[in-house]
């Protein structure tokens, strides 16, 4: 297949459990843009941490970041759409957490906002290359939030999702790895991005490559003309792909793009 643009989820996907770029990814994500595919990183992370990892891989071009809620440019950091929400919206979900002491973030396009920054919060940023902001809580919710990101263990994210089930939402939640729930507009989603963008560039979805390894990868895994997910995947997000490739710590990617695109 003649694939135009690859979209590559990082945490889980492109990277290994180590939050590493393995050689052999870094140089089939190379040739495949030296072949002349448009490299996106199309993740939940935000700008400001996607960014280490293109130039990790020697690249620069368009970002998806935060689960599609923004859309930017790494060389001019100029955010080419974004899908807000409002404080109204989002402080319930706030205030949810605030009562319970659970860790959660505010984000913008490029910048992420904490009220208090503990331990093992601030190797979890650290890991993914975030630099946050505080802030005080009594302080007006940042302009132009795309995202809540919500870290906690898996179990008590599972109760909170549970609880939630009975809440009328205006804002989508969206699990985005077994510590991470994401708390963003309906609108914002990585299929729906990569959509936009392939028309953007007049890229037919036939010729989109998209990889990813969980939940929020889903849209843009069905959007593209041949999604694949990583072995790592849970079960429901292989069930909607084209192909399983390997797990994000044996290549799976570099693999997908040695046979489907350097081939």
């Amino acid at each position: 297949m003649n694939f135009r643009l690859i979209a590559l989820d990082v945490d889980g996907t492109l990277l290994n459990d180590h939050h590493e770029v393995t050689p052999r990814v870094r140089q089939a994500v190379r040739a495949a843009a030296e072949q002349g595919a448009e490299i996106v990183l199309c993740t939940g992370r935000g700008s400001t941490s996607a960014l280490p990892v293109l130039e990790e891989l020697g690249l620069k071009g368009t970002m998806i970041t935060h689960n599609g809620a923004s859309v930017v440019d790494s060389e001019t950091r100029e955010v080419l759409h974004d899908t807000s929400i409002t404080t109204e919206q989002a402080i319930r979900y706030v205030n949810f957490c605030r009562e319970r002491g659970i860790h959660f973030d505010m984000n913008t396009a490029f910048d992420l906002y904490v009220e208090d920054l503990q331990e093992d919060a601030e190797a979890m940023y650290r890991n993914l290359r975030a630099l946050p902001i505080m802030r005080d809580k009594n302080e007006a919710f940042p302009e132009r939030m795309v995202k809540l990101s919500i870290y906690a263990p898996k179990l008590v994210l599972d109760d909170m999702e549970a609880e939630w089930v009975e809440w009328p939402h205006e804002l989508q939640t969206i699990r985005s790895g077994d510590n991470f729930i994401d708390v963003q507009h309906f609108h914002a989603s990585k299929g729906k991005a990569l959509e936009q963008l392939a028309i953007r560039r007049g890229i037919p979805r036939e010729q989109i490559l998209a990889m990813g390894n969980y939940y929020n990868d889903t849209g843009m895994i069905v959007y593209a003309g041949w999604g694949v997910a990583m072995e790592n995947s849970p079960a429901e997000v292989k069930a909607v792909a084209n192909e399983v490739t390997l797990s994000n710590n044996e290549d799976g990617v570099a693999l997908v793009i040695e046979q489907r695109v350097l081939a």
